[in-house]
């Protein structure tokens, strides 16, 4: 049994006992509050310390004052050649036990180990002995016996010392190191071997962590704005760099696991050729269409063919959510070898899924059904498509986009053109360049195939009770007034409301449908590829997946393509400030768009970038205003436009 004062061990603390009471001790110990340290009184078991003597000490007080008297210092924890007086002592007693064969690998208590260090050993100094044998490099505590209260030690071979002391004289010039890379961080005044301490400082700044330890050594605010500011400024980053695809969590490249051949199927042959119309820069064209005299036939690209619901590439797919485009290149969200086998137009002849209209003379569909096709297939640009629509193969397609815009505009359709532009960046130079995307009206008449291909499979999904994504949109709130030119379709696109997918059919009011889904883009877009798996298993007779289910996946999906879509606002915007700065004599013209705030907010068009500034003087709706760029602010993806005297 313990008396009172005896010194044990309690969390690593000293401790003293006060009392006994059942089995119980009260003991009194120091801690740390605020600051101070407060002695501390606490109701204990015996198994919860170990005992460094059942003899009594002074007091806690001077149990503690010993230590810090005598203890060596942790810096001289691996010092051989340590001065005080008790690692003195600690090292002969080490050689003693040593050269006795008898002790050399013998554990020792602590109360052996006291008796040889002092023949008149008093429990004051038990403390200061427990912790320099603690810290010491020439003796280990046996952790197995510590853990059930007894203080065991065993004297370390010399190999395992010099082992020891090796390691903390490498720690000691990495941490010398360190502090002086900490120190050239502040000054800004890098070295190029530095760069091997900014690992989380690039981390930060990517979004991997949200955490640095550089930067808080060097007192900088830990955000990842901060950390790639820094990255610039010491040149670990070219200014280039963009950092936001994988901030929201993207990777910038394209799905590895590539889908299998195309399976050998019973396929509907359709004769004639279809045309694939796309952007001459597209590599991906996942749709085509043709006018039979009767039919309108939208083809699309069949990935859904080897894609099974829930498969690893279903699952990475939804993970992508879509095809990630920024000025760099595409990510994809399935494997770039595969393009070859599915898209369309690439071969000879093309595997799709192909949507069969009847339309009304007005084009409403009155009919629609899905096929798996063969199909011959001629791919044209925009350009191309434009020069030929009166041609007999083109012009009724041309026809039927008419009638359908005519249609849904009566249907309350919005039509919001806002100004777009083409950012391309050199992957050598890194040189950007921007250029207007130029409309064409083959470019509508493909729009209206793609929508009348979504309206006529949400028909059929309805009518065939298939669990399937729709998409829809409330009604807009637009006003009795609505301003002309790019104001107005400033406003227009004030006035919408975000789109919404779902298991059930709605209205999409700003398209002027009254149920739609999108199935144009398996290739590119989850949501497409889902409502092709749920089409194909229709077809072949197989299990559907369920409206729960289905809910779920389209949900994942589109929350993963709403953080890609904004990657690429943000990687546009990167590039385009990269731009000004490659372009520093860069002027060009600023369209008042409103007025409904105290600063007018003015659009760029040839760089499709919208701004607030104060203008030299009162401005009209629509009047333009020829800026200049300032205070260009590639880390916080900010610039100042100014116009130009």
């Amino acid at each position: 049994m313990l008396i009172k004062n005896s010194a044990v061990i309690y969390k690593n603390l000293a401790a003293c006992v006060i009392s006994e009471n059942d089995g119980k001790y009260q003991i009194e110990f120091y801690q740390e509050k605020n600051g101070k340290k407060q002695k501390v009184l606490q109701n204990v078991r015996l198994k919860d310390i170990a005992v460094l003597s059942e003899k009594p000490c002074t007091s806690l007080e001077k149990l503690v004052s010993e230590k810090e008297n005598l203890s060596p210092g942790e810096e001289e924890m691996y010092a051989l050649d340590s001065k005080n007086e008790l690692s003195l002592k600690i090292k002969e007693t080490h050689e003693l036990l040593l050269s006795d064969s008898e002790t050399e690998n013998a554990p020792l208590s602590f109360d052996e180990l006291a008796s040889i260090f002092y023949g008149g050993f008093t429990p004051d100094l038990s403390f200061a002995l427990y912790s320099a044998l603690k810290n010491t490099v020439y003796f280990k505590s046996v952790l197995k016996d510590f853990m059930e209260g007894r203080l065991v030690f065993v004297p370390r071979p010399l190999s395992e010392i010099n082992e020891l002391v090796k390691k903390a004289e490498e720690k000691g010039k990495e941490e010398e190191n360190r502090a002086a890379f900490i120190e050239r961080l502040r000054q800004h005044r890098l070295l190029p071997e530095d760069s091997i301490y900014m690992g989380d400082v690039e981390a930060l700044a990517l979004g991997k962590t949200d955490k640095s330890r550089t930067l808080h050594d060097a007192h900088i605010k830990e955000t990842p704005e901060r950390a790639h500011k820094l990255l610039i400024d010491t040149g670990i980053w070219n200014f280039t760099r963009n950092p936001h695809p994988v901030r929201w969590g993207l990777s910038m490249h394209s799905a590895s696991e590539s889908l299998p051949h195309p399976p050998q199927e019973e396929r509907l042959k359709v004769e004639g050729v279809s045309y694939a119309v796309d952007d001459e820069w597209s590599s991906d064209p996942d749709d085509a269409v043709a006018f039979d005299g009767k039919y309108v036939w939208v083809h699309i690209a069949d990935p859904a063919s080897s894609v099974l619901p829930d498969s690893s590439i279903d699952k990475v797919a939804r993970e992508r959510g879509s095809t990630l485009y920024i000025p760099e290149g595409a990510a994809r969200m399935l494997a770039e070898e595969s393009l070859e086998d599915y898209a369309l137009g690439l071969n000879e002849e093309s595997r799709a899924l192909s949507f069969r209209l009847l339309l009304s003379e007005n084009a409403e569909v009155l009919e629609c059904e899905v096929f798996k096709t063969l199909v011959n297939v001629k791919r044209l640009t925009y350009k191309e498509a434009d020069e030929q629509k009166e041609t007999a193969e083109l012009k009724p397609l041309f026809d039927i986009a008419r009638k359908n815009i005519a249609k849904r505009k009566a249907q309350g359709s919005v039509q919001i053109d806002m100004p777009e532009v083409h950012l391309n960046v050199d992957p050598a130079t890194k040189t950007v360049s921007i250029r207007d995307v130029n409309h064409f009206e083959s470019g509508e008449m493909v729009r209206e195939m793609m929508l009348l291909a979504g309206e006529g499979a949400a028909l059929f999904a309805f009518k065939n009770n298939i669990p399937f994504p729709f998409v829809s949109q409330e009604e807009p709130d637009i006003p009795d007034e609505v301003p002309e030119g790019l104001a107005g379709q400033f406003r227009l696109r004030r006035c919408m409301h975000r789109r919404q997918v779902g298991v059930t059919p709605m209205k999409h009011a700003a398209l002027g449908l009254r149920m739609y889904s999108q199935v144009t883009s398996p290739l590119r877009r989850y949501g497409d590829l889902i409502a092709h798996e749920q089409l194909r298993a229709f077809l072949d007779g197989r299990p559907l997946i369920d409206k729960d289910t289905m809910l779920f996946r389209i949900s994942a999906g589109d929350a993963s393509a709403v953080a890609a879509k904004k990657a690429e606002r943000k990687s546009n915007t990167h590039w385009t400030l990269v731009y000004l700065l490659q372009n520093p004599d860069w002027e060009g013209e600023a369209v008042c768009v409103d007025k409904s705030q105290k600063i007018p907010l003015f659009s760029i068009p040839s760089l499709a970038m919208e701004t607030y500034f104060v203008p030299k003087k009162e401005m009209q709706l629509n009047e333009k205003v020829r800026v200049k760029a300032s205070n260009i602010n590639i880390v916080e993806l900010t610039v100042d436009f100014i116009p130009v005297e």
